[in-house]
């Protein structure tokens, strides 16, 4: 081995392993069998799930027996977009809550690309005004090529203000907004008190660069649990930042 590999070999080696080592970790957090945030979720006693048509037949009564306290259920998006196992899941969450006491709530996907008061007709259309249901949660994150070249702060407010202020009045709360890390630094970070915050980081603990303290943290979108069978094998997880009385306080009338 001549001097210059003498020199670069343990680096090059060193990277490789790393690089492999990289891999690894990734490819066990794809799989599932690896979640980041785990130990430290665990210190938090609240916990619930949220679920989609990917999660496809749901059994409340198995589902709703394992440790969670709360499910939140997509129902609608954008304007015209509903959920198409929501009112299934509504119907069997409910049956679920009156015999667990499981809390329940729905949530919109939000659309830059269509007016506020259509996708607050699509919302109230889909989910019934619902005692002692949680508050409506407005989803807000990525899609299409707005994953590539995020919209203008004034146009994400141009719809999220409104929709805000129409949700609240039809069913009584403030609603959650649910957002990733990214999108919660660009267009909710210095704003939006009233309204309780669901944020999702899956890799690491969330720190909201306002110093607020967030309400909910998806923590882990590749749990597994029974009471699901869909073309999605992984379900989210999250846990609420306080007791189970906190989280009954955001309850609607």
């Amino acid at each position: 081995m001549n001097r210059f590999w003498r020199r670069w070999w343990p680096l090059v080696v060193g990277a490789a392993g790393t690089l492999a080592i990289g891999g690894i970790c990734v490819a066990l957090v794809a799989m599932g069998l690896v979640r980041p945030n785990a130990i430290l979720a665990a210190s938090y006693a609240v916990r619930g799930v949220d679920v989609s048509s990917y999660q496809g037949e749901i059994d409340w009564d198995v589902l709703a027996a394992q440790p969670i306290d709360f499910a939140m259920m997509k129902a609608t998006e954008g304007s015209g977009d509903q959920g198409e196992r929501f009112a299934a899941n509504w119907a069997g969450a409910q049956r679920a809550a009156d015999e667990t006491g499981l809390l329940i709530g729905a949530y919109h996907f939000l659309s830059f690309d269509s007016p506020a008061e259509t996708q607050a007709q699509n919302i109230f259309d889909t989910v019934p005004v619902t005692a002692g249901a949680l508050p409506i949660t407005i989803d807000l994150e990525c899609y299409a090529d707005y994953c590539r070249t995020p919209p203008s702060a004034e146009r994400v407010a141009a719809v999220l203000d409104p929709l805000l202020a129409a949700l609240e009045e039809h069913y009584g709360q403030p609603p959650i907004i649910y957002a990733t890390m990214r999108y919660y630094d660009a267009f909710l970070a210095g704003s939006y008190e009233r309204n309780p915050i669901w944020i999702r980081s899956v890799v690491t603990p969330p720190v909201l660069s306002d110093g607020r303290a967030w309400d909910l943290w998806q923590y882990t979108s590749r749990e597994r649990l029974p009471g699901y069978v869909g073309k999605e094998a992984f379900i989210d997880v999250n846990v609420f930042d306080g007791s189970l009385r906190d989280l009954q306080a955001l309850v609607g009338p």
